[in-house]
């Protein structure tokens, strides 16, 4: 008799372990399986972000560009205001430098 019941401990034992070892592999499928969805939802919110920043960065050189539009607009227009004002000094003083230029042109030193 302690041979059937011995055996019928030992068919519990492997019973057990059998159970045992289905409890494991679940366990580990769910682990797996959480640590898949884990990656997937951080890739996810890795590529909001990737999203977001590279927004910001299009609107921030959309800002810098258009400001540097009308810095180039501002200074085309001081540049043509200095040119302006060098033409007409120079115009004041054309006729005097022509003929200074002619005296010193047309003088002959001996």
């Amino acid at each position: 008799m302690d041979s059937v019941r011995g055996q019928g401990s030992i068919q519990m034992l492997l019973t057990a372990e059998q159970d045992a070892q289905h409890i494991v592999n679940s366990a580990r499928t769910s682990k797996t399986a959480r640590l898949r969805q884990a990656k997937d939802e951080a890739e996810r919110e890795v590529q909001l972000y990737r999203t977001k920043m590279e927004a910001e960065y299009q609107k921030m050189i959309s800002d810098t560009s258009g400001s540097s539009g009308s810095n180039v607009k501002r200074l085309e227009d001081e540049t043509d205001a200095k040119i302006k004002n060098l033409k007409e000094s120079s115009s004041k003083v054309r006729s005097d430098i022509v003929s200074m230029l002619m005296k010193y042109v047309t003088t002959v030193k001996t």
